[in-house]
């Protein structure tokens, strides 16, 4: 994490989270996404336009990616000065490109070694690695069936619906948000409802 960032946050330590305004798709694409494109439906619902713009500006990617984490409960984020942007996931935090010696490298340039080669019902390849999960880029999915056949990996079989429990991530922190929201709400709710009446 940057340092200025570091500083920004220890000055101003309580700015209130961001969700839903920001989302990393399965080729390691970031999006913004504005008030219109959250209207729309959630980041990983396939109307079009709900992903938002493209974002293409190389320094705001960089600083982004400097800057990307997860929290305890696996909700990923970019860390902006003082603010905490969590991101909407399309299906992992990690997309991994496949380097010609059989170890990985994020779509944030973060270099790893995979620890595991999964495959869901869909044919989409995933690796474990130090790091977590990620979705293999599909341009490289060629090279890690080569690696396969040379006996690189054992390939495990697994449910799509089932990553983000078995491999501790949150595919979309505005959702968890939104429903902590309502169970707090609710809870208030019921506390108010048994309080004895006033005497």
């Amino acid at each position: 994490m940057d340092d200025l960032v570091k500083q920004a946050m220890a000055k101003w330590p309580n700015v209130p989270d961001c969700y839903g305004w920001l989302g990393l798709d399965e080729r390691g694409h970031w999006y913004m996404r504005d008030d219109a494109a959250q209207a729309l439906g959630h980041f990983q619902s396939g109307v079009p336009g709900a992903r938002g713009s493209l974002l293409k500006h190389e320094k705001l990617i960089d600083f982004i990616q400097r800057n990307y984490a997860a929290n305890s409960a696996g909700a990923w984020f970019f860390q902006n000065g003082p603010q905490r942007v969590y991101v909407e996931l399309a299906i992992t935090p990690w997309v991994w490109r496949l380097n010609p010696d059989d170890s990985v490298t994020s779509h944030t340039s973060v270099q790893a070694q995979v620890t595991r080669c999964l495959c869901d019902e869909l044919g989409r390849v995933y690796f474990q690695t130090p790091l977590g999960l990620g979705l293999l880029h599909t341009l490289d999915v060629g090279l890690a069936a080569n690696a396969l056949e040379r006996g690189r990996w054992e390939l495990e079989n697994v449910q799509a619906a089932s990553l983000t429990e078995r491999f501790s991530y949150v595919i979309s922190p505005q959702a968890a948000f939104t429903f902590s929201q309502f169970q707090e709400q609710a809870r208030q709710a019921q506390q108010i409802c048994h309080q004895p009446p006033l005497s």
